[in-house]
């Protein structure tokens, strides 16, 4: 009896612990409506201190030959294997040859009166450490961190260990220091020979609906952002440039195949600079629910990522013969913090895990939004994958400011995946599993892209 007594006591205890512990990790969720917090107001407040761009002013001010380009890529692949990042199945595991080169572009952009650059990592993501990196070492190239608009090819097939934190090295294998430096290094090399290489061009856009080749792949009745979207850059030189954006992840090299590869956008920049251009970039688009759709059966990634990659290029091809140069074309940039609710990354659809354990296990890094407009283009960068789904309103909404949006992802940030509001309640991997911040996230980050619409039309 005395025993039994004991046992419950020591029972007991234990689980008050269990309890204590709880409390201290887990909270509900918040689902306070966006426009009743202080993040809101104080995005508001941000956006609302940007002037909207004068174009009357700006085009009295811009000369024939003052819009110029330059463009570089730099080698990145690790000199010795290195954790891939992507595919968490892998648990780390290093790749085991390198099937082809991984690559940092850099475009950079002057008009005499403004610089911007341009930088796309074949990558998963670009990294936060290596963004925070990056903004110090950007001071030797001239262009501040405020005037660069980053990107990736959002392979999972590249290199990895630029992440600590369980959640960071569960997607990109054990973190290494030395990885980070190395791929900010190749970031300022490219931006630094892409400044050397100004000439003046002509700049002029396209964008072709490619429903073929990506499919939703969360939501059997969902949308997809089907466009495969085109700058050209032709420089007085003759040499032409290609910046070319499509949403379907870059997933086609299976999680199986642990080599080192760019997966269809290599090959397809690859194939652009072969034949209808001297230097091109892909940058991941909406990336968010899209996924790729080959039309080919094979046992071979590789069929199956030249057959992406081949449809791809034709439609540039198709692009190509429609498109007519911007006059005086317009060039700004513009950096602003994202203010967001505090981290509500879930366990159950109604209990969420406390910010404390939020930033142990995922890291704690400034978020950004990035706008670009090259043009009538503004490209939106967010840190993120976007999804799809949340394009086409948008888009109809620059449309009628007289732009052509270009939405893209992973800009030097992470916060995992925001989707449409109207799945926030679902079990899924993309609704539950990586939605981080919160609900009402689709519609916040719509009206981010409205708000910047307004200032930079």
């Amino acid at each position: 009896m005395r025993f039994l007594k004991i046992l419950l006591k020591v029972l007991g205890v234990i689980l008050l612990l269990i309890v204590a512990l709880l409390a201290c990790m887990l909270a509900p969720v918040d689902d306070t409506p966006y426009q009743q917090t202080s993040y809101y107001q104080d995005w508001k407040k941000s956006v609302n201190g940007l002037t909207a761009t004068d174009t009357t002013r700006h085009s009295s001010l811009v000369t024939p030959n003052s819009f110029k380009v330059g463009w570089a890529k730099v080698n990145f692949t690790p000199k010795s294997p290195t954790p891939t990042a992507g595919y968490g199945v892998r648990r780390g595991a290093l790749y085991k040859s390198v099937h082809d080169s991984i690559y940092v572009r850099a475009v950079v952009f002057d008009n005499g009166n403004t610089k911007a650059a341009m930088v796309v990592a074949d990558l998963l993501i670009l990294p936060p450490a290596v963004t925070e990196q990056v903004k110090t070492k950007l001071s030797a190239t001239g262009i501040p961190f405020e005037q660069v608009y980053f990107g990736a090819t959002h392979t999972h097939n590249s290199m990895g260990g630029w992440s600590g934190g369980i959640v960071g090295e569960l997607f990109g294998g054990k973190f290494n220091p030395d990885n980070v430096t190395w791929v900010a290094d190749a970031i300022v090399k490219a931006v630094t020979l892409a400044q050397k290489d100004l000439k003046p061009a002509t700049v002029a856009y396209h964008q072709l609906a490619d429903t073929a080749k990506v499919r939703n792949r969360a939501f059997d009745e969902g949308t997809i952002d089907p466009f495969v979207r085109t700058i050209q850059l032709v420089r007085s030189d003759g040499q032409k440039a290609l910046i070319c954006s499509y949403a379907a992840h870059s997933t086609i090299t299976s999680s199986d195949n642990i080599v080192l590869s760019r997966d269809y956008p290599g090959v397809l920049v690859d194939s652009l600079e072969k034949g209808e251009a001297n230097f091109a970039v892909f940058l991941s688009g909406a990336v968010g629910s899209m996924g790729p759709k080959v039309g080919v059966e094979s046992d071979s990634d590789w069929v199956k990522v030249a057959t992406e990659a081949d449809s791809l290029e034709s439609d540039v091809q198709k692009q190509l013969l429609q498109l007519k140069p911007f006059e005086n074309p317009a060039l700004r940039i513009e950096t602003l913090t994202i203010p967001l609710r505090e981290p509500n990354p879930r366990v159950t659809l109604g209990w969420r895990l406390r910010p404390w354990v939020f930033h142990w296990a995922f890291g704690d890094f400034p978020n950004y939004v990035k706008t670009l407009r090259i043009g009538n283009v503004l490209m939106v960068g967010f840190p993120c994958d976007f999804s799809g789904e949340l394009v086409a309103e948008m888009s109809a909404y620059a449309e009628k400011k007289g732009l052509k949006l270009m939405v893209t992802s992973f800009n030097g940030g992470y916060i995992g995946y925001i989707t449409p509001d109207k799945y926030y309640g679902r079990d899924t991997y993309e609704t539950l599993t990586m939605n981080w911040f919160g609900p009402y996230n689709g519609a916040y980050f719509q009206e981010i892209v409205r708000d910047l619409v307004d200032k930079m039309s």
